[in-house]
Parts: C-alpha cells; sequence; structure tokens
C-alpha cells in the first residue's frame, strides 16, 4: 500500500507540472507592452513555487517508501532544530521578499512612470451596469463635469449632461466624444485612461492587457499601456457591483492608426 502511494505521490506531481507547463492551463495571448513584462515577472514567480512544490511532494513520497510496511520501523520523531529552522525561515523571506521587489518594479512601470506625450486620453466612467467612454475632442481637454447633471433618462452619446453629467456650459465639453460599451484604440500608440465611478466600486479588467484596476466612487485613477495587437477584447468588471453585475460587460477594439481616426471622424460627425 506505501508502495502505491508513493507512485500515486509521485505521478500527480508530475501531472501537474506538466499540465501547467504545456500551456493548456494559461494567460491568453500578451496584446500590450507591459504584458510581456507581467508574465515575464508571474513566470518567475511560477518556477519557484514549482521548485518548492516538486520538493516538497518529493520528500513527502520519499517518506512514504521509506516507512512502508511493518518492518521499516518507526521514524525518527525531532523536537526541533534552530539552525535548521532559521535557514527555512530566511530562504523562505529571502525568496517572497525578492519576488515582492521584482513584483514591485512592474507595478510601477504601470502606474508610476512618465506617461508619453503622445498618450491618448480616454475617460472610462463604470456605472451599474455598463462602461462609458470618452474622448477628448480637438482641443485635447475634457469639459467639465457634476455629479450633479447625471441624467441617465437620456443615455444618448451626444446628449449633454447625459449620463456623465457634462456641463452644456463649458465650451470645452462640447466636443467630447462619448461611447457606451465599445472603447476604441490605436495600436502602437500609449493610452492614458482616467477611470471613474458613478456609483459603486467597479473594476476595470482586460485579461489579453493584463490590466486590473478598481474604479472608485470619488476619485480618479490613471494607468497607461499600449496595445500592440489589433483585436476585439473583452472588459470585464471584476467587482462586485450589485445583481447585474454578471452582464457588465464591454469591448476594447484595436485597431490600426488609420482606422482609429476614420473612426474619430465618424463618431465626430455623428
Amino acid at each position: 500500500m506505501g508502495l502505491l502511494l508513493t507512485i500515486a505521490i509521485l505521478i500527480v506531481t508530475l501531472a501537474t507540472v506538466g499540465l501547467f507547463a504545456s500551456g493548456y492551463w494559461w494567460f491568453p495571448a500578451p496584446a500590450s507592452v507591459h504584458a510581456l513584462i507581467v508574465d515575464h515577472q508571474f513566470n518567475i514567480s511560477f518556477v519557484v513555487v514549482a521548485l518548492a512544490f516538486v520538493v516538497v511532494h518529493i520528500a513527502l513520497a520519499f517518506a512514504v517508501w521509506r516507512y512502508r510496511g511493518s518492518r521499516a520501523g518507526k521514524p525518527r520523531y525531532s523536537e526541533g532544530n534552530t539552525r535548521l529552522e532559521l535557514a527555512g525561515a530566511i530562504l523562505t523571506a529571502a525568496v517572497f521578499v525578492s519576488l515582492a521587489i521584482f513584483g514591485e518594479r512592474v507595478w510601477a512601470q504601470l502606474y508610476l512612470s512618465d506617461v508619453p506625450p503622445d498618450a491618448l486620453l480616454v475617460e472610462v466612467t463604470g456605472q451599474q451596469f455598463v462602461w462609458n467612454f470618452r474622448y477628448p475632442g480637438q482641443d485635447s481637454k475634457f469639459g467639465a463635469t457634476s455629479p450633479l447633471l447625471y441624467n441617465d433618462e437620456d443615455n444618448s452619446p451626444t446628449s449633454r449632461p447625459g449620463p456623465l453629467g457634462i456641463d452644456p456650459k463649458d465650451s470645452t465639453g462640447r466636443d467630447d466624444l462619448v461611447t457606451v460599451g465599445v472603447m476604441v484604440v490605436p495600436a502602437g500608440r500609449p493610452v492614458k485612461i482616467v477611470l471613474r465611478a458613478k456609483d459603486v466600486t467597479h473594476s476595470f479588467f482586460v485579461p489579453e492587457l493584463r490590466l486590473k484596476q478598481d474604479a472608485v466612487p470619488g476619485m480618479k485613477i490613471s494607468v497607461h499601456f499600449t496595445p500592440t495587437r489589433e483585436g476585439r477584447y473583452e472588459i470585464a468588471c471584476t467587482e462586485l457591483c450589485g445583481i447585474g453585475h454578471h452582464r457588465m460587460r464591454a469591448f476594447l477594439e484595436v485597431r490600426s492608426q488609420p482606422e482609429f481616426e476614420k473612426w474619430l471622424v465618424e463618431k465626430a460627425t455623428q
């Protein structure tokens, strides 16, 4: 029985590592510059955890095999080894601190690095249960908004004040372009998004970008990324925000620069 259990432990260990190494259970293909950096950091963490997983299970399999049957004798009981325990604690702390430092550097590149001056500016506003996207017009400035002006009864993208509460008296907001459910950006150009929430906390998540950030009421949170691959990607809300949370989704469309400019002109004429 001990031998069979040993074999079972080894088979499960090898099968688990093989399944993850095959890429069957993995992230979708990256579609942004920093997604590659995030994947690299994840791979480092995965290798470290995988090594610990394999070592522990091999040790477990050896213990089961070594003390199998009635003739194996009783395992020796240890009352503790200060040096061994201290070495293990130091090694574990060093690994976790190192991974935390590397992860912090990846995070800083996404949140703290300077935004390129040619970045496209998009305001993303979450509300129960839709995503609203606003682009500045020719003046490259957003018009003023106010919660007092919210009008969800008129949710047309061209309406003022509309669901975003755009002040109709502010001239800088007259050419702002608003879309609902679809965010279009050009490939290869940095994009800066400013996240807002009208009612409760939402979370903006695009797996292909490796980008996930909460949108908090009363706050404007900025994140930037550079899309690299054209396509249509789902934007999900990953913060429980009410009874309709499951249907709060939108789409990110990454197009070529000419196609993006054409889309802007079409929307502006509307």
